[in-house]
């Protein structure tokens, strides 16, 4: 373990997310004031970093080697465009790269958003130069890296345009539905979902619930266009062909379609997708498909527990086509447990023989919930070469996006999350016209979201780019004991709303 001395509060965020960018191998804690308590007496012990934030500066010693930083001191950091905490992040990504020799594609970024950075520039008519010099001299991120987030603000501008956006902010909202049921857990996942064996009587039930969501939602939001709507999980087609009917019939009799411009629903697991509900889905109206298969190698399917095959995956996507889908997206996932670039090349060929109209390429997190990381924590002794056993490179990033371009698709969203293979991000490529509105809404926070589902969170965006959330609680039979409360903490937000926007 790579313990940091840090002795102020909210810093820890970004110091635990830099160290443990340079060091992926480490588990790394961060020992602020209020843990320094006799119970981490063997944890201060560890101690190889020790932080010392000043008013005007810092003092940062690593593994015995003392450097110091002065706010003022404009001749090593640039303050006139920034506050302290812009400061200390680009000091502390300076030495931690002097000790180590490395240097990170997003240089000191340590937010999920990055192309939010640009978009907002965008905005304020800043030109393509000056935003690509803010990102690599402010934050250090690499020329490639910053290219393309300016790529992908460009696009996220023009889609939201389709959408009544204007002056950062859209009259409109999306919907979101989740089913927290999976056939399996993966070894890697962190999401909301439960065994739909264990849950099957159940189901119907929180249907019940997500039906009485809707149809408070309907009544409140009667009179605002509905831009997007996205069924998410868990796995969506983990529910009877009848009981998907039903979910669609009632979200459809209670919202006005007129408007929506992208109905996704993410039938991600082959193993529980079939003809019936591929018929239902598409009855339904539903305009977008996600088929995901991670990876086309069946032994690394095996070890994350994925238990559809390759040729489950195959058959489900030739089935949808069928169908009459035209639009289908496919996610990817690098850096999985043993995987190679051969790996890699060989699934994106695989990939490129079916022509998905969509790419979402991930690089592996580590997620704190899942069982790849309950598994680390318990093995630290190995932990190390697990962690060089899921490898993602840029070389891989590489092939993948190749494959992408050979398939005619364009980089249109993008976001990162901690402890992700290699440093990179996840990216979602397109072909033109195939652009996924919810994904760019979902990450650019431009518009209200609201949420419905165990472990689903509301989001409402006001005019004046505030944001506020509502949560559901996460497990399933919580939920529906809860669900009257479930209803008020949304009649709370969106009552606020309404009247927020009437005094205007």
């Amino acid at each position: 373990m790579l313990v940091v001395d840090l002795n102020r509060e909210n810093f820890e965020y970004d110091v635990n997310a830099l160290v443990k960018a340079f060091y992926p191998e480490e588990q790394v804690k961060v020992l602020i004031p209020e843990c320094k308590d006799g119970k981490n007496v063997q944890i201060r012990e560890q101690i190889r970093i020790r932080i010392c934030l000043e008013e005007d500066g810092a003092v940062l010693e690593v593994d015995g080697k003392e450097f110091r930083w002065s706010q003022s001191d404009t001749a090593r950091v640039k303050e006139t465009d920034g506050g302290y905490k812009d400061g200390f992040k680009r000091f502390l990504y300076s030495v931690l790269s002097q000790i180590t020799g490395k240097k990170l594609p997003w240089g000191n970024l340590t937010g999920i958003r990055p192309t939010k950075i640009a978009l907002t520039m965008l905005e304020e008519g800043k030109s393509e130069q000056e935003i690509l010099r803010y990102y690599q001299e402010k934050h250090y991120v690499t020329e490639e890296k910053a290219r393309l987030s300016v790529d992908i603000a460009k696009r996220e501008r023009e889609l939201l345009s389709e959408i009544g956006y204007a002056d950062g902010y859209s009259q409109g909202y999306s919907l979101y539905i989740g089913i927290p049921f999976c056939p399996t857990t993966c070894l890697y996942c962190s999401f909301t979902s439960f065994p739909i064996a264990a849950y099957r009587k159940k189901v119907d039930a929180y249907i019940d619930c997500l039906i009485r969501e809707m149809e408070y939602v309907s009544r409140q939001y009667k009179d605002r266009p509905l831009d997007s709507v996205y069924i998410g999980g868990g796995t969506p087609t983990t529910l009877e062909a009848v009981q998907l009917d039903r979910l669609l019939t009632s979200l459809r009799t209670l919202f006005d379609f007129s408007n929506v411009k992208e109905f996704t629903v993410e039938a991600g697991r082959a193993d529980s997708i079939t003809e019936e509900k591929l018929a239902v889905l598409y009855r339904q109206g539903v305009t977008r498909i996600s088929i995901n298969p991670q990876t086309m190698k069946q032994e690394t399917l095996d070890i994350i527990g994925r238990n559809a095959t390759v040729e489950q995956v195959e058959n489900a996507y030739v089935q949808a086509r069928k169908m009459g889908f035209d639009n289908i997206n496919m996610d990817l996932i690098l850096g999985l447990p043993g995987e190679t670039q051969e790996d890699v090349q060989y699934t994106m060929d695989r990939i490129m023989a079916l022509a998905p109209d969509s790419l979402t390429v991930h690089s592996l997190a580590v997620k704190r919930a899942s069982r790849l990381n309950q598994w680390l924590q318990e093995e630290r002794d190995v932990a190390g070469k697990v962690i060089a056993w899921m490898c993602n490179t840029d070389e891989t990033m590489r092939i993948a996006a190749d494959g992408a371009k050979k398939l005619g698709l364009v980089p249109y969203y993008l976001y990162r999350q901690k402890n992700m293979a290699g440093n990179f991000e996840n990216v979602g490529y397109a072909r033109e016209g195939k652009l996924g509105l919810y994904n760019v809404l979902i990450m650019e926070e431009k518009q209200t979201i609201i949420a419905l589902g165990a472990g689903s969170i509301s989001k409402r965006v006001y005019p004046d780019g505030r944001i506020e959330r509502s949560e559901n609680v996460k497990e399933v039979a919580l939920y529906m004991d809860k669900i009257d409360e479930m209803i008020e903490r949304k009649r709370k937000l969106l009552v606020e709303e309404s009247f927020l926007l009437k005094s205007v």
